[in-house]
Formats: structure tokens, sequence, C-alpha cells
């Protein structure tokens, strides 16, 4: 499983957190697209669309089996993706941002 860690990741780098509407809602990386698990084969154009052509997808939920799944279906589909490993838990024990769609200080749920 092609794996990253929070901190290798920089701040351009594309996020896809697959995690569920009440997870997102409650707080995100900026920046983000946000498709969530449940719903990601019927989506799949809003990615494709989305991600950049010849850059790497960073995978992210909770804590990192789900988005462990998406890399998989991605790199079956010859996408270039990887899990972000601890997903958005190992994200904000790094300190880095986690916001509301208002842009207020969220938390990971």
């Amino acid at each position: 499983m092609p794996t990253v860690r929070v901190g290798d990741l920089s701040d351009g780098d594309f996020l896809l957190d697959v995690r569920e509407d009440d997870e997102w809602q409650a707080g995100h990386a900026d920046g983000a697209l946000h498709i969530p698990m449940s719903e990601f084969v019927a989506r799949y154009g809003e990615l494709t669309e989305a991600a950049p052509q010849d850059g790497r997808i960073n995978v992210i939920c909770r804590s990192g089996g789900r988005s462990a799944q998406v890399t998989m279906y991605l790199g079956q589909q010859g996408l270039d993706a990887v899990n972000v490993a601890g997903g958005m838990e190992a994200w904000a024990a790094t300190g880095r941002p986690v916001v509301t769609a208002d842009g207020a200080p969220g938390t990971v749920a």
C-alpha cells in the first residue's frame, strides 16, 4: 500500500477526503476535495475533474482504513494515489489546521 506521512505533505498537495458528511462538517483540511467513500464510485468523475492530471492523489479519512481502500481502487484505475498514514487524527495531532466550511476551527470526528 503506497503511504505518505502527514509530515511529508506540502501545503499545495492534492488531498482527497473520503470521510462521511458529518465527519467532514465537524472539521477537515482546508482545500481538500470531499467525496465520501459511500458515494465514491458514483462521484468518481468529480475526482477526475479536480485532481491534477500528472500529480499524486493523497487520500485521507479519519484513521486510514477507508482511505486505504480508496487508494487501492485508484491504483487499480492507473492513478498515482497514496494513503495518508493515520488520517485526520494524525493530521490534527501534528498541528495541521482543521477547519469547518466557514473557516472556523474544527475538530476530527
